[in-house]
């Protein structure tokens, strides 16, 4: 699992991040990218949706998502 810490980070770093490590995941991997931004769950999930990738998000505490991210 590639971890991205995007906590604090605002629109469009966290696709930057994001984007870069996807690079360089392997078939067996999976992204975890962390926020606490709406704005950026919400970015991050079209842009997954765009690349026909998949993804699971959760509010893990009040305010702070995790969106897990798959190439299939």
């Amino acid at each position: 699992m590639i971890k991205i810490n995007c906590l604090g980070d605002m629109c469009p770093i966290p696709v930057i991040k994001l984007t870069s490590e996807l690079e360089t995941l392997t078939e067996h991997e999976h992204i975890l990218l962390v926020s606490d931004h709406s704005c950026t769950k919400k970015t991050v999930e079209a842009f997954a949706k765009s690349r026909n990738l998949r993804f699971i998000t959760q509010e893990v505490i009040n305010g702070v998502w995790e969106i897990e991210i798959y190439r299939d």
